[in-house]
């Protein structure tokens, strides 16, 4: 038996002490989080959501688990996520069909709309990260595995897990050197990814930060998004209204140009609207990234006598008749909706980060987004290559748009560009599946 050296010694001390402060403050800092939810339910529907999904969880697990099956376990905590881990989830469910899925959501944003996903075997909320509620959960789901996606760091659900001897895996994900991984003052928070069997980076720069806090059970395998927008040209919803509004690409009489305004938000409207308003050669194509009957109003108020919602254009095919502005009023057709432009913008590059820009350059068409990016990859590489393009404001996004207006080899230059960089990032899924399998 090898005697373990002092140096043993004294880390498997200081590991100790340092779960002992660190577990009890940060399960306390979960239990208020939770109380805070609570109290914002009362007036913010989003929080009331969550904290009613929150008491479903147990009773939803027993009627769609069943203790006999194999279960991975895959978390996203949002929409974006999901999206990330589909191509995963749908590759499991193609080539293992032995297991079964269980998909969990954090967000409301994203289990209300997926909650009804037929590609997992069970969808529910997860539970709140503390520690008498992981150790329910585990026992009642008993899972083989476990996928997180992309930035999902629940400290007690890793610690159970790598103590259960469950693997773990984080898929896509992305490190920064100013997330608390990497400062000296949180520097504890790195013993948390030792806890993951393995970590699944898109990038060099994410792998070397790990590397450098001693984190080495990491590896670049990109990023699975790039694999899902693939799917989802392949698999293009038609759009029967939107086509009969702007016309298929290349048709004649269609406008000169046709911009999407994917994701929209007020701040980007503030940004376009006065372009879009000047040029009545253009058609313009609005979804807005939310929207009720009074952000409806508004967005129709913009464009005096010019715009049309979606919903309208179903009831009655005339009422697209002297318009150029269509506003999408609908969920879940953005991503196929690209497919009509010619130029997209997208959104929430003025506000907190801008929306999913591979789901309109998989298109071929160049990308226009506001200066929120820093945190993506594929923004920064994009403008690397001219397939993208960022804009500062009002004047940036004229100049930037009068170009690909008034330049049609510009345009089509740029957007071959974009798609010729979205097929060149495609495999990601491919190389983790073989890993973990």
């Amino acid at each position: 038996m090898k005697i373990p050296s002092l140096g043993e010694v004294r880390g498997l001390l200081a590991e100790g002490v340092r779960q002992m402060v660190e577990m009890p403050l940060y399960t306390a800092g979960i239990a208020a989080y939770r109380c805070g939810v609570k109290v914002a339910g009362i007036k913010n529907p989003k929080a009331r959501k969550l904290d009613e999904g929150q008491k479903e969880i147990w009773k939803r697990l027993d009627e769609c688990i069943n203790p006999d099956d194999r279960y991975i376990w895959v978390h996203a905590a949002s929409l974006g996520e999901f999206e990330q881990g589909r191509p995963l989830i749908e590759k499991i469910k193609r080539e293992r069909p032995e297991y079964k899925v269980l998909l969990t959501f954090f967000s409301p944003s994203g289990y209300e709309v997926r909650k009804d996903y037929k590609g997992a075997d069970c969808v529910c909320y997860l539970p709140f990260d503390t520690p008498a509620r992981v150790r329910k959960f585990l026992y009642k789901v008993n899972p083989e595995m476990a996928v997180f996606v992309k930035y999902e760091f629940w400290r007690n659900y890793l610690h159970e897990l790598w103590r259960r001897q469950i693997p773990v895996y984080l898929i896509s994900a992305v490190f920064r050197p100013d997330q608390f991984f990497f400062k000296k003052r949180s520097a504890w928070y790195g013993h948390w990814l030792r806890w993951y069997t393995r970590i699944f980076v898109q990038d060099e720069r994410s792998l070397e930060l790990l590397k450098g806090i001693g984190v080495v059970n990491a590896e670049v395998a990109g990023d699975t998004r790039f694999d899902r927008v693939t799917d989802i040209m392949a698999t293009c919803r038609e759009i029967p209204e939107l086509e009969r509004f702007v016309g298929k690409r290349g048709s004649e009489g269609r406008a000169p140009m046709v911009i999407m305004f994917g994701s929209s938000w007020e701040a980007d409207e503030i940004v376009y609207g006065d372009w879009l308003r000047a040029h009545k050669d253009v058609k313009g194509v609005i979804a807005p990234h939310e929207f009720d009957a009074d952000r409806l109003r508004r967005l129709k108020d913009m464009f005096p006598g010019e715009a049309v919602l979606m919903s309208e254009l179903k009831e009655n095919p005339a009422a697209g008749e002297g318009k150029r502005i269509l506003i999408m009023d609908c969920f879940g057709l953005l991503s196929s909706a690209y497919a009509y432009a010619d130029v997209a913008y997208v959104g929430g590059g003025f506000g907190v980060s801008i929306h999913n820009i591979n789901e309109a350059a998989v298109y071929g068409i160049p990308v226009i987004f506001g200066p929120e990016n820093s945190k993506f990859i594929e923004a920064q590489e994009l403008k690397t290559l001219g397939g993208g393009i960022e804009v500062t404001g009002s004047d940036s996004f004229s100049r930037n748009a009068d170009k690909l207006l008034y330049d049609v080899k510009e345009r089509e230059k740029r957007g071959r560009w974009a798609g010729e960089y979205i097929k060149e990032k495609i495999g990601a899924t491919e190389k983790i599946f073989a890993e973990i399998f």
